[in-house]
């Protein structure tokens, strides 16, 4: 067969035209030691602190410790597929995880990958994890309030939109139950919520998901869980990674958001497995020594903008759990020093009925009375000091001690202003709504209803102002604070039903 030379040379030389030099230039290193969703790495030389590696088998690890001769990493997904002497490469990219609106609704993995068999989430946008905080500049003062729909809470310790405000206090005591409630509060309110579940049942975060679902919640949430059966690594991250997803409303779309950690003292405790067997050195009670930092980085994101930056906010519920209310243990106390305030929920308050169990006494907000609406400030502001002091002489009445009239006054007004608050759980109450309930306790109008009675008394007086007195409540919400005539027409028509209260 003859060829020819002219034919041959030409398919050579469009050949060599078509070459394309592209050299694949890769940091590779090789897995010695794997194990507890931990790794080291021995040859990644230009890694980066906080650098994402790939793995084998799709799995994605993060530079967490720089060595002499190795890296320490964690590993976020099943380290059981990784075995020794595996290749390692680096990716040049900081840990991000998916944002947007299409997460709303959905609940997902710390790496954004949905598991509520919903589908694929088609995100748009990525923003990293972990991100600095605005400075002073970037920041305006705590004055807008966020309501929970608890009246405990809305009148005596309000919460403001981009506060950061602990919920502690020891398990099984309704730390939870305050941040669902807070979230179902937000319903019309134009309020992005994040609710991050570390370390608990999957069959919890479950129960959860379906309240929120039940009650029209989910529509305005992602839910970002990491179970008690996920590796300590995807515990750790989780709480960055779901203040990363409210970050993009806040920034992108200049809205309110508000982000719930339940809990920081399990997330503490998994970045001490972390930490440990990566062999940072233990500090107290083995936590390694930067835990600190591991809270206030988080938290610090918690921020009212400027009008320059757009004016959004997210606003933190950090919520901790104290042994035996050991509140002066290491972790309750660096997350009270970060935080703008705390709700400490007592357990015998909790077995008693008196829900939500808030302790008034030790339970503050450090924005106070500047994050709340004026006819609530004016009515509230003595309500703590006298439920403070009436749990005092509650303890010395109980010694049997024959009290004079004014201080059984006194315990029989506190009596029935604890019964008030009392509230039942998933039905927070408009603001307004709380705001009549408690001038009516202040103003004395229930001192001669029994117990038994308060909450039909409540529920039956907003019903009847309703009914015959719709234009108080209309001007009281159009003004948002008491003049005397207002707080006149008020005392009158409460003091109408209360003569026909049977």
């Amino acid at each position: 067969m003859a060829f020819n030379t002219d034919e041959i040379a030409s398919v050579i030389q469009e050949e060599i035209s078509r070459f394309d030099q592209k050299l694949d230039v890769a940091d590779i290193g090789r897995v010695i030691e794997v194990g507890d969703g931990i790794a080291r790495i021995y040859g990644l030389t230009d890694a980066m602190a906080g650098e994402v590696l790939e793995f084998p088998n799709g799995i994605r690890g993060q530079v967490f410790n720089l060595e002499e001769d190795s890296i320490g990493a964690v590993i976020y997904g099943d380290f059981r597929r990784l075995s020794e002497g595996d290749e390692v490469r680096t990716t040049g990219k900081l840990l991000e995880v998916p944002v947007g609106p299409e997460m709303l609704g959905r609940v997902v993995t710390p790496l954004g990958e949905p598991i509520d068999g919903k589908g694929p989430i088609n995100a748009s946008k990525r923003r990293p994890v972990e991100l600095v905080a605005p400075g002073v500049a970037g920041r305006q003062p705590v004055q807008v309030p966020l309501q929970t729909g608890l009246k405990c809470i809305d009148s005596m310790i309000p919460i403001g939109r981009g506060q950061r405000e602990l919920i502690i206090g020891d398990r099984k005591t309704g730390k939870t139950a305050i941040a669902i409630d807070t979230i179902i509060n937000q319903k019309g309110k134009d309020v992005v919520c994040v609710y991050v579940a570390i370390g608990q049942k999957e069959s919890t975060v479950a129960g959860v998901v379906e309240t929120l679902r039940h009650y029209g919640a989910m529509d305005y949430t992602i839910v970002v869980t990491a179970s008690a059966s996920e590796a300590a690594a995807m515990q750790y991250i989780a709480p960055y990674a779901g203040c990363a997803m409210a970050e993009y409303f806040m920034y992108e779309e200049k809205r309110d958001t508000l982000c719930i950690y339940d809990d920081l003292s399990k997330q503490a405790q998994a970045y001490r497995q972390v930490s440990l067997l990566l062999r940072r050195p233990p500090g107290r009670e083995a936590y390694p020594g930067d835990v600190f930092y591991l809270h206030s980085r988080l938290l610090e994101r918690a921020v009212k903008l400027s009008d320059e930056l757009g004016g959004g906010s997210l606003t933190a519920l950090p919520i901790v759990e104290t042994l035996e209310g050991e509140v002066s243990a290491y972790i309750p106390t660096n997350v009270i020093s970060i935080t703008d305030g705390q709700i400490y929920l007592r357990p015998d308050l909790f077995f008693a009925g008196v829900r939500p169990a808030v302790d008034v006494g030790i339970s503050v907000s450090r924005v106070g009375g500047k994050a709340q609406v004026k006819a609530m400030k004016s009515i509230a502001g003595m309500l703590r000091l006298d439920l403070a002091q009436f749990r005092e002489l509650e303890a010395f009445a109980q010694l049997g001690t024959e009290l004079d009239p004014t201080t059984q006054a006194q315990l029989d007004r506190g009596n029935r202003m604890v019964e008030l608050l009392k509230q039942p759980q998933y039905q927070p109450m408009d603001v307004f709504e709380q705001i009549v309930s408690i001038f009516a306790g202040t103003s004395g109008m229930l001192d001669k209803i029994s117990l038994d009675n308060i909450n039909r008394f409540e529920k039956q007086m907003h019903e009847y102002l309703q009914k015959h007195h719709q234009d108080v409540l209309d001007k009281l919400r159009q003004e948002g604070a008491f003049s005397d005539e207002l707080k006149n027409k008020l005392k009158k028509a409460i003091k109408a039903f209360a003569d026909t209260f049977e």
